[in-house]
């Protein structure tokens, strides 16, 4: 028989693919001895035999947490259900990766009309014992009965303001058992069924509810945002309960070891005196700082503090630890890898090294390179003056802009119009997680730093305020009041992250500054990486910024972009438009120095480093006028002007658009095709260069050319565009007396070219792997459509494990690319290949490339840090799975 339970003290830390993330950490702190209330967890493997079962939990499990309930009343002493001396339990939710307020939690559970006689009696505290009876019903209902949360807590409400309390602590016993008849009036009124009463009956109703709530909408929403697999399936945690709502020696809170915003090495966290721990992790109230702790309970502070280092040093990481205060005693009752900003973890992770807790290996390990992006985005301008209309508590930092919207679907819609928004409500819940994720921001007027609003925001490196108490939010009219200042949807705000301030309107913002820490990180990765970094870059701006963010060269220049300047359309289109040879010719003299210009200042933004030219690719078409807004031009001028200049003009363009209008451009004319039907733009191209060259020589600078021929799918094409290269060379190296040392390669982007690689590298001194349009042409995709129309439904249905655009294929157009590069170097073993598609600045593409041996990757100057630190990691990973396989090999 399959076992599917294990008490606390039968499971350790390194059991977390079994007992999820959560039970791994309880068994591991009850294992070192650490005051965790004791209980069980069933297993991971459970939820699947469950979901396997048709959602039913069979006989066998059934009898095996009746057997760990047995031995849960025997260490406590207490009995589920017993009137006179009740045990009651926590149920919560453990998956194998973090997935914070994703899935659901039922505390109190044990209560009913004779338990809570039984703890008012045992506690001789009826006010407490009745407090968390109402907290039962509530949760109980909301998450197993399905019963909105909001019909109670607007019945609350309505009580509190009857009696003309405004918090909860003012409740009376008798306040709360008014409260819970009206909660089970309204029970019978949703489900038309009495509020279940047997204890029993209510734990396996919760058992269930909390596997089903492993496919709930928000967690397959953040599974795919955090691309954590759906069939691992989630632990349950069944735990004694512990109250931290049983007077002012009690309490509850939640803290870091580290400051998970900026990794500052202190304490950092909030708690609650007289409250439960739902209450500060749902951010129905604004907590106290952690420090205060220290005041109000020295002892227990202290304590508390002691125990935050021993699990920082066992667990060798920075903690995230939910803890209760009982009459004055302390109960640990959650430990977990703290979720943090980049800033933070890049932080957190030199300062391990620095204080000899882990290496430098592992610091490189540490950092999710996609958390990198967080710290190369703009923050508010140092010499605005600050007006702020409101502040919060700064809950993770960054700047934003956006327009005001209160609603998560709100904000989700237009998110996809492609309009920057900033979500603002009381407090989020994880129902939001869409809106969160569309938003460029969230504001919570409610909840503290810990509150569930923050730990997502920082988990996604978006900014976030929370208990922000004086901005009135009035969800029904879509809209905010400050004072008297009013604040309408739609309307545009300004907030700092970092400092919890909110502004009107949009701020100046100004770039990024990059630590000593992240700079001292990406040096590590420097010292461990195989792989090399270049960026995509069209100008010296770009080359520049590059350079600054430690690219080792270009890895696609792509001069198309250059012929996009206002100024240079004219003459690009003059050259297009040109029925001869000697008409084009005039044109691309014209273009010429222009092109010359741009290489000279690329070149010198280089200093020396190889910089990869990839000549004209897309088809001429798309320099010209829109067809159907030509025609109505036209048709407008034929009614207007009948017999004008202008109409002749437009009429002639029209005709031209249209000779060169084609059924499928990407297939089409364009690339190194284009530059076999009208050598003399590819011989332009290649003289601007040249020319460029000599000029960078003048200068001292040590220019490394590599020019690429686009879209070649055959040697032939390849053979012919290099020697027309060369020939330019030659004949600009008559001219200037220089010699120059350059590279022609082309870009394998087409599935034949890959598959002939050993025939094309005879005429190929480097492959560079242009894998947008390889994805494209191998899955017969046109992305514009593809994203447009199916693709997300595919990945959601699963027919698809991810965007193939934003992640490299590695089963189908990655095998295009390792045998790309076997064929290619089987003719020259010493050929160099590189990757300038998008996945070069994706981390698990960065992987795939290390793995089939290419010299670098290269991406958007902006992802340069990223793609050094994926390389870094890729190395190091490499290097483990060789080690485990030679010791294997070994035993």
């Amino acid at each position: 028989m399959n076992k599917f339970v294990y008490m606390f003290d039968q499971g350790s830390g390194d059991k977390k693919e079994l007992l999820g993330g959560k039970g791994a950490n309880l068994a591991e702190m009850t294992r070192i001895g650490l005051p965790v209330p004791y209980g069980f967890t069933i297993s991971t493997e459970a939820c699947n035999a469950y979901y396997d079962a048709g959602k039913s939990i069979s006989d066998a499990m059934e009898r095996q947490v009746l057997e760990a309930l047995t031995n849960l009343e025997e260490k406590t002493g207490k009995k589920l259900g017993d009137p006179k001396n009740p045990l009651l339990v926590s149920v919560r939710s453990g998956a194998v990766h973090s997935m914070p307020g994703m899935m659901d939690t039922v505390l109190n559970l044990g209560m009913n009309d004779e338990t809570v006689e039984g703890m008012a009696k045992l506690t001789n505290n009826p006010r407490f014992a009745y407090d968390s009876y109402r907290r039962f019903i509530q949760m109980f209902s909301d998450v197993v009965l399905k019963v909105d949360g909001f019909y109670f807590e607007q019945l609350l409400e309505e009580i509190r303001e009857e009696k003309g309390y405004e918090t909860d602590p003012e409740m009376s016993a008798d306040d709360w058992k008014e409260v819970i008849q009206g909660y089970k009036k309204l029970v019978k009124n949703h489900t038309k069924s009495s509020f279940p009463e047997d204890p029993k009956e209510q734990l396996f109703l919760s058992i269930s509810a909390v596997f089903d709530s492993w496919n709930n909408q928000r967690a397959i929403v953040y599974r795919r945002l955090q691309k954590i697999p759906g069939h691992l399936g989630t632990a349950v945690n069944i735990q004694s309960m512990v109250f931290g709502n049983m007077g002012d020696d009690s309490g509850t809170g939640v803290a870091f070891t580290r400051n998970p915003s900026t990794g500052e090495a202190k304490l950092y966290g909030e708690y609650l005196i007289n409250a439960q721990g739902e209450d500060v992790v749902a951010g129905i109230r604004t907590p106290q700082p952690i420090v205060t702790l220290k005041q109000e309970m020295p002892d227990v502070y202290q304590q508390f503090v002691d125990m935050c280092n021993l699990l920082e040093q066992h667990y060798q990481d920075m903690q995230d630890i939910e803890f209760t205060v009982e009459r004055g005693k302390l109960f640990i009752l959650q430990t977990r890898i703290g979720k943090r900003t980049a800033q933070a973890a890049i932080k957190i992770a030199v300062d391990l090294v620095e204080e000899k807790i882990i290496s430098k290996k592992e610091a490189i390990l540490r950092v999710d390179p996609d958390q990198l992006n967080q710290l190369l985005h703009s923050r508010i301008d140092d010499s605005y003056v600050r007006n702020p209309l409101a502040k919060g508590l700064p809950a993770s930092p960054g700047a934003a802009t956006g327009q005001v919207v209160f609603d998560a679907d709100d904000a989700e819609r237009l998110g996809k119009e492609e309009k920057k928004v900033i979500l603002i409500c009381p407090e989020t819940t994880p129902d939001d997680i869409h809106g969160i994720v569309a938003a460029q921001a969230t504001v919570t007027s409610r909840g503290g730093m810990t509150s569930h609003a923050a730990v997502v925001a920082r988990g996604m490196g978006k900014a976030c305020i929370c208990g922000s108490e004086s901005v009135k939010i009035d969800l029904k009219g879509k809209q905010f009041k400050v004072g008297e200042t009013i604040v309408r949807q739609g309307d545009v705000i300004t907030i700092d992250g970092s400092t919890g301030e909110i502004f009107l309107g949009e701020i100046p913002m100004i770039a990024p500054q990059l630590s000593e820490e992240f700079q001292l990180l990406l040096t590590w990765a420097d010292q461990e990486r195989k792989l090399g970094v270049r960026a995509n870059a069209d100008n010296p701006e770009d080359a520049q910024k590059a350079v600054e963010f430690g690219a080792g060269g270009i890895g696609l220049c792509r001069t198309e972009h250059m012929f996009m300047d206002a100024n240079r359309i004219p003459i690009v289109q003059e050259m297009i438009l040109a029925e001869t040879y000697e008409q084009r010719e005039v044109a691309l003299s014209k273009l010429l120095p222009m092109q010359q210009e741009d290489f000279e200042g690329i070149f010198e933004a280089m200093e020396g480093r190889p910089v990869t030219i990839r000549l004209l690719d897309p088809p001429l078409h798309e320099f010209l006028p829109d067809k159907e807004e030509l025609l109505v031009e036209v048709t407008k001028l034929q009614m207007t002007k009948p017999d004008s200049e202008e109409l002749r003009e437009k009429e002639y363009l029209l005709r031209k658009v249209r000779q060169l209008d084609e059924f499928n451009p990407m297939l089409g004319h364009r690339g190194c095709r284009l530059g076999m039907t009208y050598p003399e733009i590819y011989l332009m191209q290649a003289k601007a260069i040249f020319y460029a060259i000599a000029k960078g020589m003048d200068k001292g600078i040590d220019v490394k050319p590599e020019i690429m021929i686009p879209l070649v799918g055959h040697v032939n094409e390849l053979k012919e565009m290099r020697q027309l290269v060369i020939n330019a060379g030659v004949q600009v190296e008559e001219e200037t007396g220089k010699t120059f040392d350059y590279l022609v390669g082309t870009m394998i982007e087409v599935p034949r070219a890959a598959l002939t690689a050993d025939h094309i590298a005879e005429e190929a001194d480097f492959f560079s792997f242009g894998t947008n349009d390889l994805t494209q042409s191998t899955f017969g995709y046109s992305r514009d459509d593809a994203e447009g129309k199916f693709l997300q439904s595919y990945i959601e249905n699963k027919v698809l494990p991810e965007n193939p655009f934003a992640s490299l294929d590695q089963e189908g157009v990655g095998k295009l690319v390792e045998t790309g590069v076997k064929l290619g170097r089987g003719t020259k073993p010493g050929l160099k290949t590189g990757i300038c598609g998008e996945h070069g600045g994706e981390k698990h593409s960065i992987e795939f490339c290390h793995s089939v041996g290419l010299d670098y990757v290269s991406c958007s100057p902006y992802r340069v840090p990223l793609a050094r630190l994926a390389a870094a990691q890729a190395t190091i990973k490499h290097e483990l799975k060789q080690s485990v396989s030679e010791l294997q090999a070994q035993k």
